[in-house]
């Protein structure tokens, strides 16, 4: 099975939007960034029958284009959009 983290490769262009269900409403925020790695840690909660017996989740590390640095939790109810690439400008034609 392929996790959720394997399909993100570092310098990719995404949003990620986050829902956030609270007493019958839901919270969204979303943030545009390059990623900067994507992986999956352990908390240090205990998990039984998990990996060294922890709790694994999958984790995203943003870099805004300000330059903040961001983690998320990527969770079920986390929306991850590939955005366009800009292209990169082609070379003014040498001059003779």
């Amino acid at each position: 099975m392929t996790s959720r983290v394997d399909v993100w490769e570092p310098g990719a262009k995404v949003a990620v939007v986050q829902q956030i269900p609270h007493q019958g409403q839901v919270w969204t925020s979303r943030v545009v960034g390059e990623v900067v790695r994507c992986e999956q840690r352990k908390t240090g909660s205990w998990y039984a029958h998990a990996k060294d017996d922890k709790l694994w989740l999958d984790r995203m590390t943003l870099r805004k284009d300000d330059g903040e640095i961001i983690m998320f939790n990527l969770d079920r109810f986390t929306h991850v959009e590939r955005l366009a690439q800009p292209k990169p400008s082609e070379p003014a034609p040498a001059k003779e």
